[in-house]
């Protein structure tokens, strides 16, 4: 970036009035405080937020904490940049400004506005779409929109009819995708929680035509789950009719973008977390949708999410029944044992003790997949100890398929531990 460049890496020497006098560097978003002294935008952002609260040059007192782009300069090092390129300068980027407060105000009271003669939806729509466009610039917008009570201004226009069939308006539409990215509270996500109408609407959104629609909407489940501490309400969420297909159906979709697929596993992880309800996303097709997917195209990340989701599922009788019937969950299991991650092979090899204690057909195929081997390795690997705990009990299952060189391993060592909870 050129704003790192020092002289002797360009062979030139960048002029005085383009550097920042707190970092030095080139500045790229120049700006000026009350005092009449320029910055860089960030430099003088961080100076602030530590106490500050005096000019960095004069060390005068700021009458406000007011910074004024400074068009003409960010121009002029625009031009030098431009000029100088054949010197090894990248010309810097116009920067975005950020929201301010009176336009984020006005915004949300556009948004807000009672649909008549005056406001229309689409006029409504534009100024939460505008909004959106300044949470996605930067988390300082994200932190300045949401203090002026976005979150409860959203969730009233979003909820407004929650009978209604037409979930697709695109005043539903950019309500919902800008809620998803700021953060309910926890009071926040209870009062969606604890009110069935708004439950129930947010599943039908799951079903909507829109998939930009339908991602969102699993996003403020998998919210609005997080966010609540009621173990009641969230078995409100987890119960709703149909919760389990909607979400589902993203991690079915073959043609599901990444961003689909990342919130599709963290919403069934987090409503697979409600031990009431983990029968209902077995019965929606749960084991053999996650098997497909870890066997194609999950990031690390999203893969250990959904080995703890078929470790929470195996749990269950008709979980491993379920799991045990699709021929890659036995050999997928096995092969992810230290392969993906420490926490990869936790999960394997938790899912992979349910199936072997409740099937000998199980234990069959994962002794035919080398899972001897592999849990010989992990014992005496640097892994977590539940993880170890779980393989000297898959040993003791699996004692009959030990290898003939096994025998330099002490036996008495497995079985003697328990399960550790999840």
């Amino acid at each position: 970036m050129p704003g790192n460049l020092e002289p002797l890496d360009l062979g030139i020497q960048i002029p005085y009035h383009f550097r920042c006098p707190i970092s030095l560097d080139l500045m790229s978003d120049p700006v000026t405080i009350s005092t009449g002294q320029t910055y860089d935008r960030t430099s003088i952002d961080s100076w602030i937020a530590m106490g500050n609260t005096t000019c960095p040059v004069t060390r005068v007192s700021l009458s406000d904490f007011t910074l004024i782009p400074n068009h003409t300069l960010r121009r002029l090092i625009q031009e030098w940049c431009v000029a100088n390129r054949s010197n090894g300068v990248e010309r810097i980027p116009t920067p975005k400004q950020p929201a301010d407060p009176i336009s984020v105000r006005s915004l949300l009271s556009q948004a807000s506005a009672i649909t008549g003669t005056h406001v229309s939806v689409r006029s409504r729509a534009a100024a939460i779409r505008r909004l959106r466009g300044l949470a996605r610039d930067s988390e300082k917008n994200r932190v300045l929109i949401a203090a002026h009570n976005a979150r409860e201004v959203l969730v009233r226009i979003l909820f407004a009819d929650v009978e209604t069939t037409s979930s697709s308006s695109e005043l539903v539409s950019e309500s919902l995708a800008l809620l998803v990215v700021l953060h309910m509270t926890e009071t926040e996500c209870e009062a969606v929680a604890s009110d069935p109408g708004r439950v129930g609407f947010l599943t039908r959104l799951l079903f909507d035509s829109s998939i930009e629609i339908r991602v969102n909407a699993a996003a403020l489940v998998e919210m609005v789950l997080t966010g609540s501490k009621s173990t009641d309400l969230k078995l409100v969420i987890s119960g709703s009719d149909s919760i389990f297909e909607g979400v589902l159906d993203l991690l079915r979709n073959p043609i599901s973008s990444r961003r689909a697929l990342k919130i599709g596993i963290k919403a069934i992880f987090a409503l697979c977390l409600v031990k009431q309800t983990r029968h209902l996303a077995i019965s929606a097709g749960a084991p053999g949708i996650l098997i497909d997917r870890l066997a194609a195209d999950f990031d690390r990340c999203d893969t250990e999410r959904g080995l703890a989701t078929v470790e929470l599922l195996c749990r269950l009788p008709e979980g491993c029944a379920a799991f045990g019937e699709h021929a890659l969950t036995v050999p997928l299991m096995v092969k992810t044992i230290l392969r993906v991650s420490d926490r990869a092979t936790e999960y394997a090899a938790g899912a992979l003790l349910a199936l072997c204690t409740a099937e000998e057909r199980c234990r069959d195929e994962a002794a035919a997949a080398g899972l001897v081997t592999q849990l010989l390795l992990l014992v005496q690997s640097d892994c977590t100890e539940r993880a170890k705990r779980k393989a000297q009990m898959l040993l003791k299952l699996l004692r009959d398929s030990w290898p003939d060189d096994s025998s330099t391993v002490n036996s008495d060592d497995f079985g003697r531990t328990e399960v550790a909870p999840f």
